[in-house]
């Protein structure tokens, strides 16, 4: 061992041999009593180290933790894995931040989850940021002590809906459509007969380039999906889709390939408040970056569906004439104290209803998989999620059973009974 003071220095260092290498490091010390000190414990800590004992880690705070847990992470994260870790962070740490990761237990875990489900937050939801807790105490050992423990078997994950989508009714899907038509964002109406007519995912759509539509052979070339099975695929356009698509390219002449589908655009009012007719104008056009988001127009044309008259179904309701209350429909003259539900769907329930509507019709399986990305290991489960017969297609199901059966009955009826019990 060597301890010594360079020319200058008021700090020891230490150098000496450890497995054929040379380690020369500070101490930091200045007394020669205390450096001896540290020199024994760096070498304690490299005889661990060599017979793999792992050093003891310290406390961390949740907070602390889960900035680095992100910082390892972000590199092998797609965007999107990024933005989930983020939300999820975003109510994990300002809840339970200042907790020791070694004092963290089931009970305030189910703690955390019943704040969450009183504020509203779904099962899937909770999981995902319990998901991200647990990861990150994972990391330092602290996890399978919560695992194992009789209140974690009590507690768990919350159990998730696996029935969660719907199919839309012809009669549906036609007032959504009309709202989105009559939306500000231009692109709304485009976007979801695409999603409804090649049953793909919202990013899939919301990304997709000019290179990728192919207007000659009526078909879009997937690139990157959520999938492996999914990616690269060609999917066939319908003749609405073709159209539709064909109309919205009118409307970019100069439109290039590396160009998206759906460009980031973003609408304001023209003047203020009000002047110039408070006509609303797009701006910050950019053809190089796909629309971000166009949420607000969706939930804008579904909650414009509770004008709709659910007697005629092609009314429109308005406002009864002061100092009447109540709406009244302007066709049939329906007249309603309150105005109905507005529609409830989601974009993923356009990917419902398109698979929905192929097995009815009888698309082999196979066929659909190949349309809307499904491996072949997940294809009957897929099935079993995606597909939503009502009680009329099942009816008409089980009358096939017989079709093909001659009109008598393959045995004799019983005819020597005058009555039958």
């Amino acid at each position: 061992m060597s301890l010594y003071r360079p020319n200058g220095s008021r700090v020891y260092v230490m150098d000496f041999m450890f497995h054929g290498q040379r380690i020369r490091e500070t101490t930091g010390m200045s007394s020669i009593s205390r450096a001896r000190e540290v020199y024994e414990k760096r070498k304690q800590e490299l005889k661990d180290g060599a017979a793999g004992i792992r050093k003891q880690q310290q406390p961390r705070l949740l907070s602390v933790a889960a900035k680095d847990w992100q910082e390892l992470k972000q590199f092998k994260w797609s965007p999107r894995m990024q933005s989930i870790a983020q939300y999820a962070l975003g109510h994990l740490v300002p809840e339970m931040g200042r907790k020791l990761l070694v004092d963290i237990d089931a009970r305030d875990i189910a703690k955390y989850q019943k704040a969450r489900l009183a504020e509203g937050a779904s099962n899937r939801t909770i999981n995902i940021e319990i998901g991200a807790l647990r990861s990150i105490m994972k990391r330092h050992g602290q996890w399978e002590r919560v695992k194992n423990s009789d209140e974690w078997a009590d507690t768990g994950m919350l159990k998730e809906r696996d029935d969660v989508g719907r199919k839309l009714t012809f009669a549906e899907e036609s007032m959504l459509l009309l709202e989105c038509g009559r939306s500000v964002a231009r692109c709304l109406v485009t976007f979801v007969v695409l999603l409804l007519e090649t049953g793909a995912r919202l990013n899939t759509i919301r990304t997709l380039l000019w290179s990728q539509v192919d207007f000659e052979r009526r078909k879009l070339k997937i690139g990157k999906d959520k999938t492996k099975a999914g990616t690269g695929r060609e999917v066939p356009l319908s003749s609405r889709a073709l159209e539709t698509l064909k109309m919205w390219a009118e409307q970019f002449p100069e439109r290039k390939p590396s160009h998206y589908v759906f460009p980031s655009e973003k609408y304001g009012l023209h003047g203020q408040q009000g002047t110039f007719g408070g006509e609303v104008k797009m701006y910050s056009y950019d053809p190089r970056q796909p629309v971000v988001t166009i949420k607000t127009a969706w939930q804008s044309a579904k909650k414009r569906t509770q004008r709709h008259c659910p007697v005629c179904k092609t009314g429109i309701l308005a406002d009864q004439e002061k100092p009447r209350t109540g709406f009244y429909c302007i066709d049939c003259h329906f007249k309603t104290d309150e105005l109905p539900e507005p529609l409830k769907v989601r974009f993923h329930d356009l990917r419902h209803t398109a698979v929905s509507r192929m097995v009815a019709a009888g698309v082999p399986l196979t066929v659909i998989a190949r349309i809307v990305g499904w491996s072949k290991s997940t294809l009957a489960a897929m099935v079993t999620r995606y597909s939503h017969p009502d009680f009329e297609e099942m009816r008409e199901a089980v009358e096939t059973i017989s079709a093909g059966s001659p009109q008598n009955p393959p045995y004799e009826q019983p005819t020597d009974r005058a009555t039958v019990n």
